[in-house]
C-alpha cells in the first residue's frame, strides 16, 4: 500500500460515502478484513507482505473507529469533500447561534463565581435546548446525505452544524465541571 495516497475509508470497506452508514454492514467488512488482514496470520510471510498486513490492520482499526461515530464519520465526509482542513478555523456560525452560546457561557462563568443549582440547571437547559434544535433542524440530511445522491448545499450545512456542535460540545464539557455538585 502506497502511505503517499491515503485510502478512501468508505471504499476501504464498501460502503458508499454517507453521513450515515449501515453499522451493521461497517462490521461485517471490518471483521472481514481483520481476519485477512491481522498481522498474526501472516508470521510466516514474508517481511514486506508481515509490514504491508500491518499497515492494513492499522487502516482497518482506524478506519473503523471514524466510520463508527457518527461526529468522526461527519468530520471525515467534511474533510474528504474539501469543507475542512485538518485545523482549519471555524465558519459560517451565525450571529444568533454565536449570541445564544455567549449567554451560555455567561451563566457558566457566573456559576464559576457563585455555584447555584439554579443557575447551573437554567444553563444546562439553555444548552440541551440548542442541542435539540440543531439534531432537529439536521436531523434528515444527516440520515439521508450520500456523495451520490446528496447536495453540495445539504453538505454545507453538514458543515455549519459540525462546527456548532464543537462549540457545543466545550460548553458541556464546560458544564460537567459543575455536575457533581448539582445533579
Amino acid at each position: 500500500m502506497d502511505s503517499a495516497v491515503k485510502p478512501n475509508y468508505f471504499e476501504f470497506f464498501g460502503l458508499p460515502v454517507a453521513l450515515f452508514v449501515d453499522l451493521a454492514a461497517l462490521r461485517r467488512a471490518y471483521l472481514e478484513n481483520s481476519r485477512k488482514f491481522h498481522p498474526d496470520f501472516h508470521t510466516l510471510s514474508s517481511e514486506v507482505e508481515q509490514n504491508q498486513s500491518l499497515e492494513l490492520s492499522t487502516l482497518n482499526n482506524k478506519a473503523y473507529k471514524t466510520l463508527s461515530d457518527p461526529d468522526l464519520r461527519l468530520k471525515y465526509v467534511l474533510t474528504i469533500n474539501g469543507l475542512l482542513s485538518e485545523d482549519g478555523p471555524e465558519e459560517n456560525i451565525s450571529q444568533a447561534f454565536l449570541m445564544e452560546m455567549m449567554e451560555i457561557n455567561e451563566k457558566i462563568m457566573e456559576l464559576e463565581f457563585d455555584p447555584s443549582p439554579a443557575q447551573y440547571q437554567e444553563a444546562l437547559g439553555a444548552s440541551r435546548i440548542l442541542e435539540n434544535g440543531l439534531e432537529t433542524s439536521l436531523g434528515a440530511i444527516l440520515t439521508t446525505w450520500t456523495a451520490a445522491t446528496g447536495s453540495p448545499s445539504d453538505l454545507l450545512a453538514a458543515k455549519e452544524f459540525f462546527f456548532k456542535k464543537r462549540y457545543l460540545l466545550r460548553v458541556k464539557e464546560n458544564l460537567s465541571k459543575f455536575a457533581s455538585a448539582f445533579e
